[in-house]
């Protein structure tokens, strides 16, 4: 699971002429989807006829999905530019689009825009303006042509960033020159449940009740053992198409649950990549009539809870001597196990139980191989003597800036005090 043993070909987000070709992503691919939910649940919702009504090429449907994926670019330079922004709740996400008169290839090119902040939680109603600044761009498979997705955050009219713009810290940190001369490369590990519509229901579970026990689901192939696969493959395709650094995907261990890698990325463009695939999941589970959800701990009981495993190196991990610069990192996490907890994400102590392949929450251990511990350790980093470590407390709702900028402060900018780091080395544990 863990993808950071090698390095990305370009780690800045380039945006390149793009194809003229229709959007790659049409409600018809949508129809083995919601047909399968179909049968197996007898779901009454507008997808099902949907579905019906696209099997007819002069349907009022079809005529719609025409106009969706036809290419303006040949009659125009405007382009659509999506801009995505993190709404009130630090988790949720918010989009609008406007036309932009020309093609960008950087997200410098773009003007700021205001959003009514009184509607998403972000700002009262009698001074409810908030404006985006545009930070990344994306190529938008949903549109095709030209046309963008653009990942900003959110600033007062003054200037300052609102309280859920954690962006702006992140960039702070890794703008620091002691930060950039590391090189932080980030690979994470996004585990997402897929629900039942209407139920709240995991997806391939029958409604109110429960599938077998864990254990041929992880990874598994049939039609008895995997979920939701065509919702997972139109992700993958649609963040490869948007220029997204997706290093690969898989089933997970609990039934309707699946798990996509972004990384190896470097600095502030894991946070970035991240929340841009965030936003695909949202748009294809929102074509498909499925319900996304991040939740920790979807389902109480005997099954695994969904976190986001960031893996983490720097330079001088990476390097000869490298797993003695891993163990000072480490030591320093452990003394900051608090504060990375606190920032981990919402509803983690239902996931972290010392159960299902995670630590306790109130205890920190490392170990090597171990997926019992707080941070894990690769035989082939022991082995080699440089790598990286996984840190596995983050929940499947964190967010990717927060963590990922904790990381770095936490192991590259924050220095203990002598007492604290020998009491530390005496109480961390092992766990091979």
């Amino acid at each position: 699971m863990a993808q950071i043993l090698a390095p990305s070909a370009q780690w800045q987000m380039r945006m390149t002429k793009s194809s003229t070709d229709a959007s790659p992503l049409t409600s018809k691919m949508w129809s083995s989807v919601v047909l399968k939910q179909n049968k197996r649940h007898a779901l009454k919702s507008s997808a099902k006829f949907r579905v019906f009504a696209l099997q007819s090429d002069n349907g009022t449907v079809n005529r719609v999905e025409q106009l969706l994926n036809l290419d303006v670019t040949p009659y125009t330079d405007k382009i659509i530019a999506e801009y995505i922004w993190i709404g009130g709740t630090g988790i949720d996400m918010r989009s609008k689009s406007r036309t932009i008169s020309k093609p960008v290839k950087d997200a410098s090119e773009l003007p700021k825009w205001n959003y009514d902040g009184s509607s998403t939680g972000q700002a009262p109603g009698e001074d409810s303006e908030v404006i985006l600044y545009p930070q990344a761009i994306f190529k938008d498979p949903f549109r095709g042509g030209n046309n963008i997705l653009v990942i900003c955050d959110a600033y007062t009219p003054a200037g300052e960033p609102i309280p859920t713009n954690k962006r702006h810290k992140a960039a702070q940190i890794f703008s620091d020159p002691k930060v950039a001369a590391q090189v932080p490369w980030f690979g994470i590990e996004q585990e997402y449940t897929l629900l039942q519509p209407n139920v709240n229901w995991p997806l391939g579970w029958p409604v109110g009740g429960y599938p077998g026990p864990q254990g041929p689901y992880y990874c598994g192939a049939g039609a008895e053992k995997s979920f939701g696969r065509d919702i997972s493959d139109a992700h993958y395709k649609a963040c490869l198409y948007a220029g997204i650094n997706i290093s690969g995907t898989n089933g997970e261990v609990m039934p309707g649950q699946w798990e996509f890698q972004v990384g190896p990325s470097v600095g502030i463009e894991g946070g970035d990549h991240i929340w841009c695939a965030r936003y695909l999941l949202e748009r294809i589970t929102e074509q498909a009539g499925v319900v996304l959800s991040l939740d920790p701990k979807p389902i109480e009981g005997d099954w695994n809870g969904a976190g986001c495993h960031t893996n983490y190196s720097t330079l001088s991990m990476r390097e000869e001597g490298g797993f003695e610069v891993i163990k000072k990192a480490i030591l320093n996490l452990s003394l900051r196990h608090k504060e990375h907890i606190s920032a981990y994400g919402e509803g983690n102590e239902r996931r972290l139980t010392g159960k299902h392949e995670t630590a306790s929450i109130d205890q920190f251990s490392w170990g090597v191989a171990n997926r019992g511990c707080s941070i894990r350790v690769g035989r082939d980093t022991e082995k080699e003597g440089k790598g990286y470590l996984e840190d596995r407390r983050p929940a499947s709702n964190m967010d990717p800036y927060v963590v990922t900028g904790l990381l770095a402060e936490t192991t590259i900018l924050w220095e203990p005090t002598l007492e604290a780091e020998a009491l530390a080395a005496q109480k961390i544990s092992l766990k091979v």
